[in-house]
């Protein structure tokens, strides 16, 4: 008797998508078979995976033309691949709608996956017809989905006061599994005798506080700011680093594959999650690099929105700004390179032992068993 088959479907390119590929690999775990649809948005790397990744051309890499060209090629694919015996796992808001209409054509269940609160996201700041697009296609399905999950707890409670659907919380933390790279491949700068590194790593946009980052490094001495990632903004900030003269102590890193990330985070002294509030997507996040940085053993200097700030205070693994001014961001990174790691070290391990994708695991399957396979 054949497995039921998970089709998913995300935006990305996917070779960088960790919390799709856990969810993937929690899945084939539970017995499920699997086909994911990604895209060529931002590069179109090669994919090895044990099942198949269908790969959707997509010519525009920016604007509403990229979501509506992205939206029409995923429905007709859905619609040739889904069988009557399929389930349909969207990723975010921006594929909920073709998912859910071959839903309904093809008479599958479907689950959701809110990484965000889509509709709140930052890049809608001032554009009120974008995110009235976003929030019709949000409040029309969303109280008709069964099954759905989201990362954190604030986003849980937005979801539940907004459209009275109360989604199970996923966290996307790191797997506690072994790395499968032994080397690091990467080309890393230079490090002198005594000199310390800070780390951000994640998609280079605005509200990241990426800006701030940089323009602290004007006050810190005998340290380098490795950026690692790639995205919209990358170009103006590293203009930014040359306009304030940073840029040798400012590195861009690019894109890096999950398995080399897990041997470079490490090597760091202080890892930097600095998220502006932007919105209610960004006021309730909690980023995975606050979990990488907690993983690789690294204390952490985060923002003061809620759930990041909690998180960091409840644990003691490291500390929070109260602003995003410059000064003061550099003051505390003098202050926590001054410390050192070993005072966070306890905690830090404390950290790891709770956020981390075998305990998320469980409440995934818990979601899951609701369909006719033995997990």
């Amino acid at each position: 008797m054949p497995k039921p088959k998970i089709i998913t479907s995300v935006i990305n390119n996917y070779e960088g998508d960790q919390r799709v590929q856990k969810v993937c690999g929690s899945l084939q775990k539970f017995g499920f078979d699997l086909e994911v649809v990604a895209t060529t948005v931002r590069g179109n790397p090669k994919h090895s995976f044990s099942y198949p990744v269908h790969v959707l051309n997509i010519k525009r890499q920016a604007g509403m033309g990229l979501y509506a060209e992205f939206n029409w090629k995923l429905f007709w694919k859905l619609l040739k691949i889904t069988s009557k015996k399929d389930i349909l796992l969207a990723n975010d808001v921006d594929a909920l709608l073709p998912n859910y209409l071959v839903s309904k054509i093809k008479g599958v269940p479907l689950v959701f996956d809110s990484h965000e609160i889509f509709s709140e996201a930052p890049t809608l700041h001032n554009r009120p017809f974008r995110k009235k697009v976003w929030k019709s296609i949000e409040s029309f399905i969303l109280p008709k989905v069964k099954y759905f999950y989201t990362v954190s707890n604030g986003y849980a409670n937005w979801f539940e006061k907004e459209y009275g659907k109360k989604a199970v919380i996923i966290r996307n933390v790191p797997t506690i599994s072994p790395n499968l790279d032994s080397e690091i491949k990467v080309q890393l700068p230079e490090i002198k005798p005594g000199e310390k590194v800070l780390i951000y790593q994640g998609v280079i946009n605005f509200s990241r506080g990426i800006d701030k980052m940089i323009e602290a490094m004007q006050f810190v001495e005998n340290a380098q700011l490795w950026i690692i990632g790639n995205g919209p903004k990358k170009a103006e900030f590293e203009s930014l680093s040359e306009k304030l003269q940073v840029n040798h102590k400012v590195k861009f890193l690019g894109s890096v594959p999950p398995s080399q990330l897990k041997l470079i985070t490490p090597k760091a002294d202080l890892g930097l999650s600095l998220e502006e509030d932007y919105g209610i997507s960004y006021r309730y996040a909690l980023p995975n690099k606050i979990f990488d940085y907690t993983h690789a053993g690294i204390p952490i200097l985060g923002t003061y929105l809620p759930e990041i700030k909690e998180t960091i205070e409840e644990f003691g693994i490291g500390k929070t700004i109260s602003k995003h001014d410059p000064k003061e961001i550099s003051e505390l990174i003098h202050i926590m390179l001054a410390e050192g790691k070993e005072p966070y070290q306890e905690n830090l391990t404390k950290a790891a032992n709770e956020f981390n994708w075998e305990n998320e695991e469980d409440k995934l399957r818990g979601i899951y068993s609701d369909f006719k396979v033995e997990i």
